[in-house]
């Protein structure tokens, strides 16, 4: 997986550089490739990241739990 992210990121990278170098040459298909970067970036790639940065987390240990606060001892202060 850590390997298919970091193929999709140069990837992205890729359509990016390809667009702003069309796009200072000239050619309106410049926007386009960018806009597929970013398309694949936002869609593809930041979720597949999410998923594996998380894969093996017990969220619950993140999450603020209202009524399971622990009470501290204050009877002697």
């Amino acid at each position: 997986m850590k390997y298919i992210l970091r193929l999709l990121l140069l990837i992205v990278f890729g359509f990016i550089v390809f667009g702003y170098y069309h796009k200072n040459s000239g050619s309106e298909e410049g926007d386009k490739w960018i806009g597929i970067g970013i398309l694949i970036l936002a869609l593809v790639l930041m979720p597949l990241f999410i998923y594996h940065r998380y894969k093996n987390k017990n969220l619950n240990d993140y999450m603020y739990k209202i009524g399971d606060e622990k009470k501290e001892d204050t009877e002697n202060q």
